[in-house]
Protein backbone atom coordinates (compact mmCIF):
# COMPACT_ATOMS: atom_id res chain seq x y z
CA UNK A 1 0.00 0.00 0.00
CA UNK A 2 1.04 3.61 -1.00
CA UNK A 3 0.84 6.34 1.88
CA UNK A 4 0.08 9.60 0.59
CA UNK A 5 2.27 12.67 1.84
CA UNK A 6 0.83 15.67 1.35
CA UNK A 7 2.04 19.52 2.48
CA UNK A 8 2.02 20.29 5.19
CA UNK A 9 4.74 17.73 6.22
CA UNK A 10 3.93 17.60 9.80
CA UNK A 11 5.72 16.11 12.90
CA UNK A 12 2.59 13.58 13.27
CA UNK A 13 2.30 13.03 9.86
CA UNK A 14 6.20 12.22 9.61
CA UNK A 15 6.08 9.80 13.10
CA UNK A 16 3.47 7.78 11.30
CA UNK A 17 5.71 6.73 8.95
CA UNK A 18 7.85 3.33 8.87
CA UNK A 19 10.98 1.97 7.27
CA UNK A 20 9.70 0.29 4.43
CA UNK A 21 6.67 2.27 3.86
CA UNK A 22 6.26 3.08 -0.19
CA UNK A 23 5.14 6.85 -0.31
CA UNK A 24 3.94 9.21 -2.60
CA UNK A 25 4.72 13.28 -2.38
CA UNK A 26 2.36 15.58 -3.10
CA UNK A 27 3.64 19.69 -2.58
CA UNK A 28 6.94 21.27 -2.69
CA UNK A 29 10.50 19.85 -2.36
CA UNK A 30 13.68 22.01 -2.29
CA UNK A 31 16.97 21.20 -3.57
CA UNK A 32 20.02 20.89 -1.46
CA UNK A 33 23.73 19.38 -2.21
CA UNK A 34 26.74 20.44 -1.32
CA UNK A 35 27.08 23.71 -1.45
CA UNK A 36 23.83 24.69 0.50
CA UNK A 37 24.29 21.75 3.08
CA UNK A 38 28.31 23.46 3.54
CA UNK A 39 26.86 26.96 3.23
CA UNK A 40 24.75 26.32 6.24
CA UNK A 41 26.62 24.44 8.17
CA UNK A 42 28.83 27.08 8.63
CA UNK A 43 26.69 29.46 9.45
CA UNK A 44 24.99 30.82 6.12
CA UNK A 45 21.47 31.97 6.03
CA UNK A 46 18.81 31.04 3.39
CA UNK A 47 17.02 33.23 1.27
CA UNK A 48 13.72 31.36 2.16
CA UNK A 49 12.80 29.11 5.23
CA UNK A 50 12.63 25.14 4.97
CA UNK A 51 11.18 24.89 7.96
CA UNK A 52 8.89 21.73 8.02
CA UNK A 53 9.90 21.13 4.50
CA UNK A 54 11.50 18.28 2.62
CA UNK A 55 15.65 18.68 0.90
CA UNK A 56 15.75 16.90 -2.34
CA UNK A 57 19.30 15.88 -2.61
CA UNK A 58 19.01 16.44 -6.34
CA UNK A 59 21.10 18.58 -9.33
CA UNK A 60 18.25 19.02 -11.92
CA UNK A 61 18.60 19.62 -15.00
CA UNK A 62 16.48 22.83 -15.65
CA UNK A 63 15.69 24.90 -18.77
CA UNK A 64 13.92 27.74 -19.28
CA UNK A 65 11.04 27.66 -22.19
CA UNK A 66 8.84 30.57 -23.20
CA UNK A 67 9.86 32.09 -20.10
CA UNK A 68 8.95 29.34 -17.57
CA UNK A 69 11.55 27.31 -15.14
CA UNK A 70 10.71 23.32 -16.86
CA UNK A 71 12.46 20.52 -15.37
CA UNK A 72 13.56 17.80 -17.65
CA UNK A 73 15.80 15.41 -15.36
CA UNK A 74 15.37 15.52 -11.68
CA UNK A 75 17.11 12.09 -10.37
CA UNK A 76 18.54 11.56 -6.66
CA UNK A 77 22.56 12.29 -5.93
CA UNK A 78 24.45 10.18 -3.44
CA UNK A 79 22.95 11.21 0.01
CA UNK A 80 26.24 9.97 1.86
CA UNK A 81 28.77 12.90 1.16
CA UNK A 82 26.23 15.29 3.26
CA UNK A 83 26.22 13.05 6.11
CA UNK A 84 28.89 15.97 8.26
CA UNK A 85 26.14 18.11 7.81
CA UNK A 86 22.60 17.03 7.40
CA UNK A 87 22.07 16.26 11.50
CA UNK A 88 22.34 20.36 11.98
CA UNK A 89 20.11 21.34 8.53
CA UNK A 90 17.71 18.46 9.84
CA UNK A 91 18.23 19.84 13.52
CA UNK A 92 18.62 23.72 12.68
CA UNK A 93 15.92 24.53 9.54
CA UNK A 94 13.47 21.59 11.32
CA UNK A 95 13.40 20.00 7.95
CA UNK A 96 10.68 16.67 8.40
CA UNK A 97 12.60 15.12 5.88
CA UNK A 98 15.17 14.24 3.40
CA UNK A 99 15.07 12.65 -0.27
CA UNK A 100 18.48 10.91 -2.16
CA UNK A 101 19.97 8.01 -2.82
CA UNK A 102 22.32 5.35 -1.13
CA UNK A 103 20.97 6.19 2.94
CA UNK A 104 23.11 8.31 5.88
CA UNK A 105 24.81 7.19 8.70
CA UNK A 106 24.25 6.98 12.31
CA UNK A 107 24.36 11.10 12.93
CA UNK A 108 21.18 11.58 10.53
CA UNK A 109 19.68 9.00 11.68
CA UNK A 110 19.62 10.40 15.56
CA UNK A 111 18.82 13.48 14.17
CA UNK A 112 15.82 11.87 12.27
CA UNK A 113 14.54 10.41 15.68
CA UNK A 114 15.26 13.62 17.94
CA UNK A 115 13.54 16.29 15.88
CA UNK A 116 10.90 14.40 13.97
CA UNK A 117 12.35 13.48 10.24
CA UNK A 118 12.76 10.76 7.82
CA UNK A 119 15.24 9.60 4.78
CA UNK A 120 13.55 8.68 1.76
CA UNK A 121 15.30 6.63 -0.83
CA UNK A 122 14.54 7.77 -4.50
CA UNK A 123 15.54 5.24 -7.29
CA UNK A 124 18.39 6.28 -8.97
CA UNK A 125 18.28 6.00 -12.89
CA UNK A 126 15.21 7.57 -13.07
CA UNK A 127 15.50 11.11 -13.70
CA UNK A 128 13.43 11.56 -16.28
CA UNK A 129 10.64 9.89 -15.13
CA UNK A 130 10.90 11.76 -11.55
CA UNK A 131 11.17 15.31 -13.74
CA UNK A 132 7.73 14.23 -15.00
CA UNK A 133 6.74 14.29 -11.00
CA UNK A 134 7.80 17.85 -10.87
CA UNK A 135 4.38 19.50 -12.07
CA UNK A 136 5.94 23.50 -11.39
CA UNK A 137 9.05 25.18 -10.94
CA UNK A 138 8.04 27.77 -7.83
CA UNK A 139 11.17 29.48 -7.81
CA UNK A 140 14.95 29.10 -7.63
CA UNK A 141 17.50 30.50 -5.26
CA UNK A 142 20.87 31.08 -4.42
CA UNK A 143 21.82 30.61 -8.42
CA UNK A 144 24.44 33.30 -8.60
CA UNK A 145 26.16 32.31 -5.38
CA UNK A 146 25.84 28.49 -6.35
CA UNK A 147 25.21 27.56 -9.71
CA UNK A 148 22.02 25.73 -11.52
CA UNK A 149 22.75 22.27 -10.19
CA UNK A 150 23.79 23.24 -6.74
CA UNK A 151 20.91 26.60 -6.49
CA UNK A 152 17.85 25.40 -4.80
CA UNK A 153 15.11 24.94 -6.72
CA UNK A 154 11.63 25.23 -5.35
CA UNK A 155 9.69 22.46 -6.57
CA UNK A 156 5.78 21.82 -6.33
CA UNK A 157 5.48 17.65 -6.81
CA UNK A 158 2.27 15.77 -7.54
CA UNK A 159 2.92 11.90 -6.43
CA UNK A 160 6.41 12.18 -5.83
CA UNK A 161 7.62 8.01 -5.46
CA UNK A 162 9.66 7.31 -2.79
CA UNK A 163 10.35 4.46 0.25
CA UNK A 164 11.11 5.34 3.85
CA UNK A 165 14.62 3.78 4.37
CA UNK A 166 15.16 5.70 8.08
CA UNK A 167 12.84 6.39 10.14
CA UNK A 168 12.07 8.89 12.89
CA UNK A 169 11.68 6.07 15.47
CA UNK A 170 15.58 5.11 14.90
CA UNK A 171 15.43 2.25 12.51
CA UNK A 172 17.50 2.18 8.80
CA UNK A 173 16.98 -0.19 6.38
CA UNK A 174 20.63 0.23 5.52
CA UNK A 175 22.14 -0.30 8.40
CA UNK A 176 19.98 -3.59 8.35
CA UNK A 177 21.23 -4.56 4.90
CA UNK A 178 24.80 -4.06 5.81
CA UNK A 179 24.27 -5.95 9.07
CA UNK A 180 22.83 -9.36 7.23
CA UNK A 181 25.63 -9.09 4.55
CA UNK A 182 28.19 -8.70 6.57
CA UNK A 183 27.08 -11.73 8.73
CA UNK A 184 26.28 -13.73 5.39
CA UNK A 185 29.96 -12.86 4.38
CA UNK A 186 31.36 -13.94 7.34
CA UNK A 187 29.51 -17.18 7.15
CA UNK A 188 30.62 -17.64 3.52
CA UNK A 189 34.48 -16.86 4.49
Amino acid sequence: MTIKLETPFTEEKIRRLKVGDMVEITGKLFTGRDAMHKYVYDGGKLPVSLENQIVYHCGPVVIEENGKWVVKAAGPTTSFREEPYQWKLIQDLKLKGVIGKGGMGKKTLEACKAFGCCYFHAVGGAAQVLAEKIVKVNGVYMMEEFGSPEAIWEFEVKDFPVVVTMDSHGKSLHEDILNLSTTALKKLL
